[in-house]
Formats: structure tokens, sequence, C-alpha cells
């Protein structure tokens, strides 16, 4: 997004105005950062999967454990959205490892793979599995509850917000990623409570895999 002026701090009261109900579902003693971005271009806009660091952000949020809040970032403040994750005990996320860091990495100055402790829960779960699962996968099983959209929904989002200027689209986009930031805060916390996550074996059954997060 460019901005100039005060239109980066407009934006971000526009967006967080978007977000009138509490997203909240536990606390934690340490300060974990769970995170998750959305992008403004597809792997087919820039190539491929080897190109991510050209994807581009278009919003990226936080929730921390320590500020007991969400935060919205645009993409003029990804540089303050890296300290955060910087300066978190542990970075939980999906993918966020081999997506999202590649992704950010651009806008930040700190090398985040190697400057961050990290828990990437769909890595950790591909080791243990064999195979790769889907957010959206482990939530509806384990929390009976998936996403509210799609990667493709926030593509569109965003090109409707640099076609009009409008905020309207980009607020969605706010909502979309900050709700998918919930719910990889729930799965983590429902991980550690009970020691398992729940999954669509792709059979139509429900299968369980045991866990040792802390």
């Amino acid at each position: 997004m460019e901005t100039d002026g005060g239109k980066g701090d407009r934006a971000k009261r526009g967006l967080a105005g978007g977000l009138s109900q509490p997203l909240s579902c536990g606390v934690a003693a340490k300060n974990i950062v769970y995170f998750d971005l959305e992008t403004q271009r597809s792997f087919g806009d820039v190539g491929g999967f080897s190109n991510k660091s050209k994807m581009g952000v278009s919003v990226g949020v936080s929730y921390s454990t320590v500020r007991g809040s969400y935060e919205i970032y645009p993409e003029n403040e990804m540089e303050r959205l890296g300290e955060e994750l910087v300066r978190a005990d542990l970075v939980v996320g999906w993918n966020h490892l081999q997506f999202d860091y590649p992704v950010l990495q651009p806008y930040i100055f700190h090398t985040l793979a190697e400057q961050t402790l990290n828990l990437d829960m769909m890595v950790d779960l591909e080791k243990k599995l064999g195979f790769r699962l889907k957010l959206d996968s482990v939530a509806s099983a384990t929390l009976g509850t998936g996403k509210t959209a799609d990667g493709l929904d926030a593509l569109r989002w965003w090109q409707q917000h640099k076609k009009s200027g409008d905020f309207a689209p980009l607020r969605k986009i706010a909502e979309y990623c900050a709700f998918d930031v919930k719910v990889t805060k729930c799965v983590h916390e429902y991980a550690l409570q009970h020691g398992l996550l729940k999954y669509d074996d792709r059979s139509g059954r429900i299968a369980e895999v045991a866990v040792e997060w802390k």
C-alpha cells in the first residue's frame, strides 16, 4: 500500500475500526506472538513459489499474549511488525517459516528466520505425519470452526482497494487475516491444553495426532 503524510495513520485507524468484536480465547505467561499476513499478488503473478519475496504484503496482523490484543499492520508498518516478531519469546504460525517470513523479509532489517524463536505448527505436524495439513482442516476438526474466506478473496479485495482508494476492501482483508490469527491461536492453545490436535484424514474420518508443544 502506498502512503504519504498521515495517510498510513488514517488507514490503520480505519482498519482497526473494522474489528468491532474482541478476538481472544486464552492467555499465556510468556510473550507468544501469533501472526499472519495477506499478499498483494498471487504465485502466478510473480512467476511461482520461488519468487515469494515479490508478492508484497497488503496487511499483517499479530496477537501478543503480553499485550492481550490484536494489532493490524498496513504495508508501511512492516518493520514494526518485524520488531514485534524479533522481541517475542515465541512466534507461532501456520507455514510462516516457508511462506510468511520470505514474503515479509524484503520489508525487514532483521533476518527473521535466524533472529526469532518459532513454532511452525504446520511444519511440525508434517514431520509427524509425513504430509501437510491445511489450517482449515485442523481447525474444523479440532475447534469446529474454519476459515471465513480464502486467499483469492483477499487478493480481489486488495485490487479493489488499489483501484478505488476505498478502505472498505482493505478492512475486509484485515478482518479475514485477524480471524486466521485467532484460529491459529486457538489451535495452539487447544494443543497445549490437550496434547493433541484433530484433523480430517480425507476419507471422512477425524484422526488425532499427539503433540508436545510448550
